[in-house]
């Protein structure tokens, strides 16, 4: 049990009272006796070992064997994690509430995160190419609905993989170090990319929120998102092929915040002042100068790094 609350205690009969700091050689000497061992909530020490547990009998349960049976009852009656450890069977079952989840063999959960990894590649390089793609067209003013959607679909499926991937690390614990480290680095930024369009495009009824947006898609299956018009839809546009081909601006969000040490106080208030990514294009330095926050320096900078941004948009769809 990873509890030493009241109502673990109250459960307790026999044992005895160790009291120390947890390592993994003390666990496993401790685990050498019969009984159960109770660590504190943080697992950071070992409060009894050798204890007997008596939950209530009249309790459900779905396992066949005493220990499990005995598991599965003290997390229904006390709510906290149990932790039952089958050494004939190899198996590891965690116990909280009415939940149950048995850990899977190391080699079996590397070989499903190694696949989850390669799914993960194929679906950022398809990301990738459509942000390009979508990059180009707003600085040439010919996006349609299907550009912008097809960046949110690629992008929730992005980061539906990489959630599945980061449970696959969290249950490898020191195994998975490194693909926590990678999913850090990438979810952040597809995360980012697809709030920022989001935000572009919304054309809904009310004020745009984009979180609630992106966790809607999170709730869709992956077959949900393959329709680029149920996503043309969540953001107010018409569905359908005629609807996924009408002309759509962007507000210039997404494009603003690819320029380096650009403020997203003053991106809201450049945003704020135009409205649209076309007309911040055509802005001259004064009217940039002119936005508060911006002053002659930034709109400068402003100007320039939309030109740089346009260049490798010109030289990206050429590739």
């Amino acid at each position: 049990m990873v509890s030493d609350a009241p109502e673990i205690r109250a459960l307790l009969d026999g044992g005895f009272k160790v009291d120390t700091a947890f390592t993994p050689a003390a666990l496993y000497e401790l685990s050498k006796m019969d009984g159960g061992i109770v660590l504190s909530s943080d697992a950071s020490r070992i409060i009894y070992a050798n204890v007997q547990l008596n939950p209530d009998p009249s309790l459900p349960s779905k396992e066949t064997g005493i220990r499990h049976r005995t598991a599965e009852r003290v997390a229904r009656q006390t709510g906290q994690l149990v932790i039952a450890v089958s050494s004939r069977r190899s198996v590891i079952t965690l116990y909280k509430r009415d939940l149950r989840y048995s850990l899977r063999d190391i080699g079996f959960i590397l070989g499903k995160a190694n696949e989850a990894v390669e799914v993960l590649d194929k679906y950022r390089h398809s990301l990738d190419s459509a942000l390009k793609t979508l990059t180009a067209l707003e600085f040439e003013d010919l996006v349609t609905v299907a550009d912008f959607a097809a960046v949110l679909q690629r992008a929730q499926l992005v980061l539906n993989v990489a959630e599945e991937i980061e449970a696959y690390a969290a249950e490898l614990g020191s195994e998975g170090r490194l693909v926590s480290v990678q999913m850090s680095e990438i979810v952040p930024v597809i995360r980012a990319a697809a709030h920022h369009t989001v935000r572009d495009y919304w054309r809904g009824s009310r004020e745009c929120d984009p979180e609630d947006i992106q966790a809607r898609f999170r709730d869709w299956s992956t077959e949900g998102l393959l329709d680029p018009g149920d996503i043309a839809r969540a953001l107010g546009y018409p569905g359908g092929e005629s609807g996924l081909g009408l002309p759509a601006s962007p507000r210039g969000y997404r494009v603003l915040h690819a320029i380096p040490r650009l403020p997203s106080a003053v991106i809201e208030n450049i945003v704020g002042r135009f409205g649209s990514l076309q007309r911040i294009l055509g802005a001259t330095l004064e009217e940039l100068d002119e936005v508060e926050g911006v002053g002659e320096v930034r709109a400068r900078s402003v100007k320039d790094g939309l030109r740089r941004l346009r260049e490798q948009a010109v030289l990206g769809g050429r590739g």
